[in-house]
């Protein structure tokens, strides 16, 4: 069992001051990615658990939904980025209806953030550069698994580790063309700030035709 991380009290009193924190007009940056940045910095400050974790939402193009949780591998004014098997549910998913939404929800704040957009790959050299990254494990994980086609048991996984293993024990592992990341390009962005009585704070910025943001405050 994972050895459970108490946070300091210095920790636990910045998460206290954020959850009491207010959402206004007033308050939030007319940029919805350096809001986002901030807010961010203040779930990593907060020393949560998985700071980046985000769910991923998908669709067929007849609307049958599906969801699933990932990781925030980057972030810029370009959209928010992620990395997975192109043929895996989501990845089939998002070649038939290049759409998604974002969920970040950080508890220990009273915050999360909702994001629609379109959804493109990322270029080849991004992914290379990302893949570069990856702990060894991981990188041969991505060789083994035919994400979300269903197996005969884990057996066929070990197998297939072991003999990647030996294969790759003095080699390079190259990226595999079937796995890379992807990055969703928002249209709007939703900021929401738990409050008392349920009467919690929502500000969205929706993106113009000119590539401005609006702000408006939606009845929670």
């Amino acid at each position: 069992m994972d050895r459970q991380v108490i946070p300091s009290s210095a920790t636990l009193e910045f998460r206290r001051r954020c959850a009491q924190a207010s959402l206004t007009e007033t308050d939030v940056d007319s940029n919805p990615f350096k809001q986002f940045e901030r807010w961010f910095q203040d779930a990593l400050q907060a020393e949560l658990p998985q700071p980046y974790a985000m769910t991923l939402a998908t669709a067929t193009p007849d609307g049958l939904p599906s969801a699933r949780m990932v990781l925030l591998k980057d972030f810029d004014e370009r959209g928010f980025t992620f990395y997975t098997n192109y043929g895996s549910q989501k990845g089939l998913e998002l070649a038939a209806n290049p759409c998604a939404a974002l969920v970040f929800y950080w508890t220990e704040l009273s915050r999360q953030v909702r994001i629609t957009g379109q959804v493109s790959k990322v270029t080849p050299e991004e992914s290379n550069a990302y893949w570069r990254t990856r702990p060894i494990g991981s990188r041969l994980g991505a060789l083994v698994s035919q994400q979300s086609q269903v197996i005969g048991g884990r057996q066929v996984l070990e197998s297939r580790l072991h003999e990647l293993m030996a294969a790759y024990s003095n080699r390079d592992i190259p990226r595999p063309a079937y796995w890379g990341g992807y990055r969703v390009t928002p249209s709007t962005i939703e900021f929401w700030h738990s409050r008392e009585n349920r009467l919690h704070d929502r500000l969205r910025y929706t993106r113009l035709a000119d590539g401005q943001w609006t702000i408006e405050r939606l009845s929670p």
